[in-house]
């Protein structure tokens, strides 16, 4: 069954796609993904896969209109190739902060691309933290949904007095679960956010006085919200306080931001691939998250079970 799967990468994270297949032990497949002198995307395998299950890892991260438009071109091309089946390795879906109406006359982008992944002939995805775990239901094709909180807790060891904070409500159910596994208090912070990439916190829901504080999320943008976050848990009372977060999308002047904050520390996946600025910044760490999809795109091929890695 190994030699029917195929792993193909877009430009969005080849690092991370090699990684993957160094663990599955299998060659990254050959295909030519580059531009046009217009800019158009220009796709060509260079590997056979008629009769194949194909994987393309692929991260809907800047420039998202760009990646996004590789993996649906590259999708196209292996369906009219005859692949059995192309699967969507999205460790990081794009797009999905807008899930919602949460204004009058504002798009549901998430269902938007959901319906564009399924036009370009996806058969299925496999993404890891959605922002909100309801996206998978725009979908009329099978989605698995990985959490990070295996790679995490593997991190987080022998911090005494931790107690795990949810920046926003929005995000409770994620910073309880990492609450569950270490045993320990959760804090919530209370935010208001009047517009996009700007909030100010609050309140403190919880007691974080003596604490070490993990923050859990989703998404660091500009960064705005963790900095000030810590600045609030660090004005309560908290010793010390950390970020643990899936998807470094740092954008704007997110570094700026990070390297002038009170955070410790600032654990983030390689769903997204950092910059050089952001492999310098001295409070980033960036863990991998290359075993864990080998191992669902492994079970997946093989028609096996994946809930053992949701624990």
């Amino acid at each position: 069954m190994e030699s029917e799967m195929i792993i193909f990468s877009g430009n969005a994270n080849k690092p991370l796609a090699q990684k993957i297949c160094n663990w599955i032990d299998m060659p990254l497949a050959e295909a030519l993904v580059s531009n046009f002198s217009d800019g158009e995307t220009r796709v060509e395998l260079h590997t056979n896969v008629r009769g194949r299950d194909v994987f393309i890892v692929q991260p809907i991260c800047s420039p998202a209109n760009h990646h996004l438009m590789e993996a649906m071109i590259m999708a196209d091309a292996c369906h009219r190739s005859s692949a059995s089946r192309v699967t969507l390795v999205a460790p990081y879906f794009g797009y999905a902060r807008q899930e919602r109406k949460s204004a009058p006359r504002t798009p549901i982008t998430a269902k938007l691309v959901a319906d564009l992944l399924q036009a370009a002939h996806f058969d299925r995805v496999l993404t890891m933290e959605l922002h909100t775990s309801a996206i998978q239901g725009f979908f009329n094709i099978p989605v698995d949904h990985l959490y990070v909180k295996p790679i995490f807790a593997g991190f987080f060891t022998n911090i005494e007095n931790l107690c795990v904070i949810s920046p926003d409500a929005g995000g409770v159910e994620r910073a309880r679960a990492m609450a569950k596994h270490f045993n320990c208090s959760l804090g919530i912070i209370d935010k208001r956010r009047d517009k996009p990439n700007e909030s100010d916190v609050m309140n403190i829901i919880g007691d974080v006085k003596g604490k070490n504080c993990l923050i859990v999320d989703d998404i660091v943008d500009t960064g705005g919200s963790i900095c000030k976050a810590a600045d609030a848990l660090l004005a309560g009372g908290a010793l010390s306080v950390r970020a643990a977060i899936s998807h470094p999308v740092l954008s704007g002047a997110a570094l700026d931001n990070l390297n002038k904050s009170n955070l410790k520390e600032l654990v983030v996946t390689d769903t997204i691939p950092l910059t050089q600025a952001g492999k310098a910044c001295k409070i980033i760490t960036q863990l991998s998250i290359a075993e864990l999809f080998a191992k669902a795109i492994r079970r997946i091929h093989h028609n096996d079970s994946i809930s053992a890695l949701f624990i």
